[in-house]
């Protein structure tokens, strides 16, 4: 997200380098949904070119239709229609993070140092900070804004209190392709939606079914788009094909002990495994799934930090706010903390405000929105190892408010609008 914040700099005349550790653009184009959100939306307007940002939305896939709940023999629990994607902001969009990956690059060819993996800083006694990378390079300047990930090296030095500990929920992330077999396999509101599957035994999932608008040669599907489509030099880099996303969790107690080790082949066996007395048809999905796309992960979260003393150090997105993805709201917190940096350290660069003042005012905002929505998404049903959805004794119980919930809620009107009514006010604040 530094690159989209970077991009607003660069408009604003301000000088900036971003480094990435992949070797090349090509590298890392890992073809997994990412939610966008208003928030998402107004922050990724307010520092892309206006061009670029209508490229964005052309790259997103269709939009879901339908918020589904449904067991794990297929039955729906609960479907909430969805309000359309008619406008550019206050929509909510699914892109292919490599596809968004390749939205930021574009433009940067001149801003963006590739092969670069971050060691250590260093700062100097005249205010300059310098990184140090692990091909023997370094790069000095006014400020270094660490957007390295959970795994932080930044953070590690500069904020060595901040932890991030584990949430005790282990998950693994499948994609299948989509053709006319996967696609027979699912309703139609499932087909144009995304559904959570809550299961027995403690196994929860996930499945999203995403569509773009090129085809499986690369070309425009509408002919309205070939203009922007054609004229856009990211998607020679992307990978991302039409597919459907099915993910499951659960604590880790429901996975082996190694799962987190397991590849390919083996890792889809394991989810098959965990899944089990699941429908035919969800299982069916695992077994077409491409095996070298699958992937484990063991969730974390971040715990809060008193704000501390600004310098010419600072930390945005997962670096400093590791959330879970129980509100789906993390890549969004994150672009919201690019566009709050890029406009503070714009007004600097004017010579509204010192820099340091800048760095200040950023990290005075982003610490408690940042930290609110880390407590948010963690205190959401299943993202915590120690739910009473994971327990034997309580967890029939749990699973039986969760789906009693969604089924009453779905049912009655004035429950239905409020539902809605509460899920965009969250995700548009």
């Amino acid at each position: 997200m530094v690159t989209r914040s970077a991009s607003g700099l660069k408009r604003a005349g301000v000088e900036v380098a971003v480094f990435e550790r992949y070797g090349s653009r090509k590298d890392g184009l890992y073809g997994y949904r990412v939610g966008i959100d208003p928030t998402g939306n107004r922050a990724l307007r307010e520092c892309l070119p206006p061009g670029l940002f209508d490229t964005f939305v052309a790259t997103c896939a269709r939009t879901p239709r339908h918020f589904n709940v449904l067991t794990e023999k297929k039955r729906s629990t609960a479907s909430f229609e969805l309000r359309d994607d008619a406008d550019a902001v206050d929509a909510e969009r699914s892109v292919s993070r490599s596809t968004l990956r390749q939205v930021l690059f574009t433009g940067m060819d001149d801003v963006v140092h590739y092969g670069k993996e971050f060691t250590h800083y260093e700062q100097r006694p005249d205010g300059t900070v310098t990184a140090f990378f692990a091909d023997g390079t370094r790069a000095t300047g006014d400020l270094l804004v660490a957007a390295d990930g959970t795994r932080s090296a930044v953070r590690r030095q500069y904020l060595p209190h901040a932890e991030v500990k584990d949430a005790g929920i282990t998950a693994i992330a499948t994609r299948t392709p989509l053709t006319p077999e996967t696609r027979a396999l699912l309703p139609e509101e499932v087909r144009n939606g995304i559904s959570l599957i809550f299961g027995t035994r403690g196994m929860i999932g996930m499945l999203h079914v995403m569509e773009f608008p090129w085809d499986a040669e690369g070309k425009p599907k509408d002919p309205a788009d070939a203009a922007r489509l054609g004229a856009w030099s990211g998607l020679r880099y992307d990978n991302t094909r039409d597919y459907i996303n099915l993910s499951v969790w659960s604590s880790h107690a429901h996975f082996p002990a190694d799962a987190l080790d397991r590849r390919g082949a083996e890792l889809v066996a394991t989810a098959l495994a965990a899944t089990e007395n699941w429908h035919p048809d969800l299982r069916r999905l695992f077994e077409l799934s491409d095996p070298e796309a699958a992937f484990p992960l063991r969730i974390s979260t971040s715990v809060p930090v008193e704000a501390w003393e600004s310098s010419n150090v600072t930390l945005l997105g997962d670096a400093v706010h590791t959330m879970t993805p129980g509100q789906g709201v993390g890549a969004n917190t994150a672009l919201r903390d690019a566009a709050l940096l890029c406009r503070e350290l714009t007004a600097a660069a004017r010579g509204e405000k010192p820099l340091l003042a800048a760095v200040a005012a950023y990290e005075a905002e982003m610490i408690p929105y940042g930290f609110a929505r880390v407590a948010d998404s963690l205190n959401n049903n299943g993202t915590r190892g120690d739910d009473p959805l994971y327990r034997r004794g309580t967890g029939r119980l749990a699973l039986f408010a969760a789906r009693s919930f969604f089924s009453v809620t779905s049912k009655v009107p004035a429950l239905r609008r409020k539902f809605l009514a509460d899920l965009y006010a969250y995700r548009e604040a």
